[in-house]
């Protein structure tokens, strides 16, 4: 069980703050007249005080009060400007923002859950004593700031009034960071107040970029206190590391959800989208994809587009699945981003009227270019490593691309043509009839199956696996990702699966509201599947339907194949929806992708078996349900080989 405020609050201990007397002695101090006047307007003694013990601790020469008006988000744009932070392209409202080439992903191996003695963690977590936590916080921190001027901005995680949304504190020298904060949450600087009593807490963090060189990395450190909810960056300025509303806070949540909110709330890594079915039905999904993997091209897909990354979920009064994408804006990843797979999102970054902060790309004449945007490319022009040509290789040799592989753009969701902005802002949520989770499996899994149960869908997003992505530094091979979210899980995996458990079978949910749940699968390869070569089976546009088929399916349109890792679609009523796309569908393609290769999955099934066989407490009905289908998989085997076509189900 997590224990809310247990041990030391390293930021109060620090900084050394402990009344609202003495904080208001230091934004006397600190602040002059005019961010005096904006920050009296916030009440909570709690907040303040932990706002003064920052100021204590990063020391800068001056403090700006962010409050979310168009004079105070002009001068943290100019802020970043002014800083180098960023620096303004050819189009209007479109900035450049490059990371250091040692600070292009998640510094998975310097991030750290601050615990406190005794405490269950997740096993894929890496967890720091609050004691040495503390140690390093008092060496590196303490004017970590000066020179520089500390802003601060008050934002909601979420639509204000939102069942699941949680209000947060961002305080930073960062004007990059402070202004992608503006275009990626709601800043509710006016409902601060009220929203904290509402929710009955908020999240705290603290980041300081230092003198931002090579020479800081190896000292960088993200720490999380899951205790007090509060979180430190420090000597980075990548938006995954020091964003900290992003994924530093959705770690908090999901530890409120797992502990404060079981059987409520989940807190889940995924997108939020709607299909448009027959008869103009409206059907929304929200699913789970590791980082790099293709969830914003999929959330992308949909007639009403919500949300890329994240999801708050909790079950309303009705026994309905609701879900608020906790941010408003996209932080996406740009590689293989292009016109036929990606037109709404080409339509903002090469057209007018959006804003837009790019990072690690290419610049040639003030122009962004990345890898695989179908267009031609420059010669020349400079990137994340600095000076770039055609051709020009490492000190090992190996061409250097001319965008990173996690090089991004940051955006208004809303500006976005098929963005549902106004049930996104809504505080009821969207009504969530069909959950997914995909990983990157390039041998494995077809790219649609439906599970039988709620128990076998829990069970399938346990069991996803991803090859490494770019968004994580040192991060190599295949790679267990329990529901995309296990970089994400603080606590014991057993916690978090059995919260999964309970509230997908939960009571409250009716025949008719609760979800389906289903996997994805976009990455199979030909050599993998009885040809030759690391090209896809599928393309980009195929996303329409596999998401399409689940909308018909959790509709009662088309019924499933039975087969023991749950329905897969008939070949009829893919093609159908492969006309919709103007694409044939062969009938050989469609073995391809879901025909049943027993020996992969039964090793897959085995591979998830033996490695929760390690984790304490993990929940049985997941050992039952993966020895279910091994066995009914090895049946299927000794009747028809190794590889079972879907005919030999029907």
């Amino acid at each position: 069980m997590l224990e809310l405020k247990k041990g030391e609050d390293i930021l109060a201990v620090v900084g050394g703050v402990a009344t609202i007397a003495e904080a208001r002695n230091v934004f006397a101090d600190k602040l002059d007249n005019v961010n005096l006047q904006k920050l009296s307007l916030i009440r909570n003694e709690e907040a303040l005080i932990k706002v003064a013990n920052a100021i204590i601790l990063g020391r800068p020469d001056s403090v700006f009060i962010n409050t979310g008006s168009p004079e105070d988000i002009q001068w943290i744009r100019e802020y970043s400007l002014k800083k180098g932070e960023e620096k303004k392209l050819a189009k209007k409202g479109h900035t450049i923002h490059f990371d250091l080439p040692q600070d292009q992903a998640r510094l998975v191996n310097q991030t750290y859950y601050i615990i406190n003695p005794g405490e269950k963690m997740s096993s894929l977590a890496k967890s720091v004593l609050r004691s040495d936590a503390l140690d390093y916080v008092k060496k590196y921190m303490p004017g970590i700031m000066a020179g520089k001027t500390m802003i601060v901005g008050f934002y909601s995680r979420g639509p204000v009034g939102a069942e699941a949304a949680i209000p947060a504190i961002e305080m930073s020298s960062s004007g990059y960071v402070l202004h992608s904060a503006e275009l990626l949450y709601r800043n509710c600087f006016e409902h601060f107040d009220a929203e904290a009593e509402r929710a009955g807490l908020f999240f705290t963090n603290v980041h300081a970029e230092g003198n931002n060189t090579p020479e800081d990395v190896p000292n960088a450190r993200i720490f999380m206190d899951r205790s007090w909810m509060t979180t430190f960056s420090t000597f980075c300025t990548y938006a995954g590391n020091t964003l900290l509303l992003k994924k530093g806070n959705h770690r908090f949540s999901v530890d409120y959800a797992t502990y404060y909110k079981f059987e409520e709330q989940l807190s889940e890594h995924m997108f939020i989208t709607g299909m448009t079915g027959p008869g103009g039905r409206k059907t929304f999904f929200a699913g789970a994809a590791p980082s790099g993997c293709g969830k914003t091209t999929t959330a992308m897909v949909g007639s009403d587009f919500i949300g890329d990354d994240l999801a708050q979920m909790w079950i309303d009064k009705n026994g309905v699945l609701r879900a608020i994408n906790p941010e408003k804006g996209i932080f996406g990843i740009v590689e293989d981003v292009n016109k036929e797979g990606d037109p709404y999102l080409m339509e903002c970054l090469r057209g007018d009227n959006t804003e837009v902060i790019w990072s690690n790309v290419l610049i040639a004449d003030g122009v962004p270019y990345w890898v695989g945007n179908g267009e031609e490319a420059p010669d020349k022009g400079v990137n994340f490593q600095g000076e770039w040509f055609k051709g020009k290789t490492d000190a090992n040799g190996k061409l250097i691309p001319m965008s990173h592989k996690n090089s991004r753009c940051t955006l208004l969701a809303s500006a976005i043509a098929n963005h549902a902005t106004e049930l996104a802002e809504s505080p009821e949520g969207a009504p969530i009839k069909v959950i997914t989770y995909s990983g990157r499996d390039s041998d494995t899994m077809p790219p649609v199956w439906v599970a039988k149960t709620p128990d076998e869908g829990v069970v399938i997003g346990a069991s996803i696996v991803s090859k490494a992505t770019a968004t994580e530094v040192g991060a190599t091979g295949v790679n267990r990702q329990p529901w995309a979210n296990a970089p994400f899980i603080p606590g014991a995996l057993a916690d978090y699966m059995k919260a999964q458990f309970i509230l997908f079978n939960s009571s409250k949910f009716t025949d008719t509201t609760r979800p389906f749940m289903a996997g994805l699968n976009y990455f199979l390869t030909h050599g993998n599947r009885g040809g030759s070569g690391d090209k896809l089976l599928g393309e980009k546009k195929d996303v329409k339907v596999w998401l399409g088929w689940l909308e018909l399916f959790a509709n009662g349109d088309v019924e499933g194949i039975s087969t023991p890792i749950g329905y897969l679609p008939k070949y009829d009523d893919l093609v159908k929806l492969f006309k919709t796309i103007d694409k044939e569908y062969p009938k050989s393609l469609y073995e391809q992708q879901f025909s049943l290769y027993i020996d992969k999955i039964v090793d897959r099934i085995d591979l998830q078996r033996n490695a929760y066989s390690k984790e304490a407490d993990i929940p049985v009905r997941l050992f039952e349900i993966y020895e279910k289908q091994k066995n009914q998989l090895l049946q299927l085997k000794d009747r028809f080989g190794s590889i079972v076509s879907s005919d030999k189900f029907i």
